[in-house]
């Protein structure tokens, strides 16, 4: 079977049919049985609402608006049509905001992915996503679930007992994030472990470099990536390297210029709005806070939705980093924590196929252990730190600076 299912295939034509019939009762739906979404829409007639087009009538959901919400109204800030005593999971990630989650059959809809990656049930996946509090784990569980995978429930860390359950499960495919994989692949052939067998990849939480796709095909690897967050769960997948990303069937995208929720022309980069058809837990024009653009003309793969270009940075100076979220409003705690530091600029680069975290410190203090100790509670992230003098930073209003370069 060369595709999922059907739906990849649609029309376009068709799909839009199928999209303009089920938009207006998602919006409704969403209005009538979720408090926040009532809250938004109180002044609007949602019986305009009768197609695609119409989805500019309806205001942005912000991420950050999402965390206000939540921080009145916890844990969802009432934005599921279900109590949350009836989701299988709550999780939490950074901000902090908080995710429902389900364990019905692909409820994040990764499953068609990792098809494309090209797992069945005869293959032994290394899930190294996270478990812990955040929902990656689940995610990508889910969807080797739904496809008869076996699964190495690994997560992240131990890497020297993670070469070992590779080997000795004969494990033959990964999901983690894009650098994580590596390291685990140096291990092994530093303990002479032979890990052949693993021979697919599915990737996600950062930005799959050309160099690193590179190294994996030379050992025998095909490495997909997909754009995947905690709240709209799987949103555009790659099905061929550097074909950019199918947007997933379930998933509508509006490509707007940041801050606001005007579309750009096709081609051009702006801020990628999600909504996504979950019963459960309806997004409608979700803000990521992610830069995309969309692409001409259709895969050679044969799926026939739109694509993206991939992931662009961001639309605010939120970046990734060993796929965890890097925010200014970090960086503005930890000045908090620590008054002898005047100003301070994270600095994120590329070292030996892997991503590197230095902050710049303004301070006459000398405790540079202390800052990285503080750092790395507030981030959950190795650093580096160094101190510099006052006025050696740039006024440019910068707090994160990416200087890397994404192809």
């Amino acid at each position: 079977m060369t595709h999922y299912d059907s739906k990849e295939t649609r029309s376009p034509d068709e799909r839009a049919n199928d999209y303009n019939r089920a938009l207006p009762s998602l919006v409704k739906s969403a209005a009538a049985k979720s408090r926040g979404y009532a809250k938004l829409y109180k002044d609007l007639d949602l019986n305009e609402i009768k197609s695609t087009s119409d989805l500019e009538k309806l205001p942005v959901l912000r991420k950050s608006d999402l965390k206000e919400y939540q921080a009145s109204s916890l844990p969802f800030g009432g934005f599921t049509t279900r109590n949350e005593n009836d989701f299988d999971y709550i999780f939490q990630s950074p901000g902090p905001i908080y995710e429902p989650g389900s364990s019905k059959h692909d409820w994040w809809r990764v499953a068609r992915f990792l098809f494309a990656c090209g797992l069945d049930k005869t293959d032994i996946v290394q899930n190294c996503f996270s478990y812990h509090l955040t929902p990656a784990g689940h995610i990508f569980e889910s969807g080797a679930k739904a496809l008869g995978v076996s699964i190495v429930p690994a997560g992240t860390g131990n890497t020297e007992l993670q070469v070992q359950i590779a080997k000795n499960a004969g494990v033959t495919a990964y999901a983690g994030t894009p650098d994580y994989l590596k390291v685990i692949l140096d291990r092994a052939e530093e303990m002479g472990i032979d890990l052949s067998k693993l021979t697919k990849a599915g990737v996600s939480g950062g930005p799959l470099f050309p160099s690193l796709r590179q190294e994996y095909h030379d050992r025998g690897i095909n490495c997909l990536q997909t754009y995947a967050t905690a709240e709209a769960g799987n949103i555009a997948y790659e099905t061929i390297p550097d074909q950019g990303l199918v947007i997933d069937e379930d998933v509508i995208i509006e490509i707007v210029r940041p801050g606001s929720g005007t579309k750009v022309e096709d081609g051009e980069i702006g801020e990628v709005l999600v909504t996504v058809f979950n019963d459960d837990f309806p997004l409608i024009r979700f803000a990521t806070g992610d830069l995309s653009s969309l692409m001409k003309g259709q895969s050679s793969c044969g799926r026939t939705n739109l694509r993206i270009s991939g992931w662009k940075g961001r639309a605010d100076q939120t970046t990734k980093v060993k796929g965890m979220f890097v925010r200014p409003e970090q960086m503005e705690e930890f000045l908090k924590r620590n008054s002898e530091v005047s100003k301070s600029r994270a600095i994120v680069s590329r070292e030996n196929e892997s991503d590197r975290l230095l902050v710049k410190l303004e301070t006459e203090s000398n405790q540079v252990e202390k800052f990285r100790q503080s750092l790395r509670e507030i981030l959950s992230l190795r650093v580096d730190v160094e101190i510099v003098g006052k006025g050696a930073l740039p006024n440019d209003g910068k707090v994160i600076d990416d200087k890397r370069e994404f192809g």
